[in-house]
């Protein structure tokens, strides 16, 4: 009695412990919301520099509205696969040469597969100096939870800047030239000449689960529950004991009343 009493105590206060994270949880994320919701409506700032990149941080960072100027590599371009709501198709994602002198990853929007091939979408490249608004975003290493990068192959399932950057060779290409740690999701009003259908721009998805409200319901529902089981264990413990203290008494009355002669 005693120990299941004790172990239901140490499970009523852990599920208690939990439900309090949950709801510490809660406020952080809803915080995040908040913020990210800002930075993407806020004006565009310059993307950060080198001098900037070692305190970038992704809950700080990422989604902030940035822009950039510098001419495009189209011939280093680099596809990922990528579902969005126009389909399954492929990120296109092309490095710009800042003028501030560094490489930044652009990832310039959508194609579906039949799209894919580079010589269908050259007409339409934008060239020369270009200004790039749009979303910081950190990068994306390994690939996805069960489909890894194979950069030998050409298969790519995340946006893993340092990955990509090395698979084309671009700290080769130009010795002395940074690659920033970041890539930029570029706006619908991004670079694109004479109209071009493809890559589409603007499809990222900012959304971030917030089930923590739920689960800390779910775990103070478990503490309430264990709380309830301790709380019938003691009653059902005392009853138990009040009946056993009151049989002696029933059986030494019934004892008398036998052993009295009948008349």
């Amino acid at each position: 009695m005693i120990a299941l009493v004790g172990a239901l105590a140490l499970a009523c206060a852990g599920f208690a412990a939990l439900g309090a994270w949950q709801v510490e949880r809660l406020a952080w994320k809803q915080g995040l919301i908040a913020r990210v919701e800002r930075q993407r409506h806020a004006a565009p700032s310059p993307a950060p520099g080198p001098a900037q990149w070692a305190a970038l941080q992704r809950d700080a960072d990422e989604y902030r509205q940035v822009t950039v100027r510098g001419e495009f590599v189209h011939a280093r371009e680099t596809l990922v696969a990528a579902t969005t709501v126009l389909g399954s198709g492929y990120w296109v994602l092309t490095p710009l040469h800042s003028d501030e002198g560094h490489w930044v990853l652009v990832n310039r929007g959508f194609v579906p597969p039949e799209w894919r091939e580079r010589a269908r979408r050259r007409a339409d490249e934008p060239q020369g100096m270009q200004v790039v608004t749009g979303l910081l975003r950190l990068s994306e290493p390994g690939g996805r939870l069960w489909q890894h990068n194979d950069p030998q192959a050409g298969r790519w399932y995340s946006r893993d800047v340092a990955a990509i950057a090395a698979a084309r060779e671009l700290p080769a290409a130009t010795p002395g030239v940074p690659m920033a740690p970041y890539f930029i999701d570029a706006g619908a009003d991004g670079p694109n000449v004479r109209g071009a259908a493809w890559p589409r721009a603007g499809l990222t998805v900012v959304h971030f689960s917030n089930n923590h409200r739920v689960y800390a319901a779910t775990w103070f529902a478990l503490a309430a529950m264990a709380a309830g089981a301790i709380g019938y264990l003691l009653i059902d413990e005392r009853r138990l004991r009040r009946m056993a203290g009151d049989f002696p008494v029933v059986i030494h009355s019934t004892a008398r009343h036998l052993a009295e002669p009948r008349r």
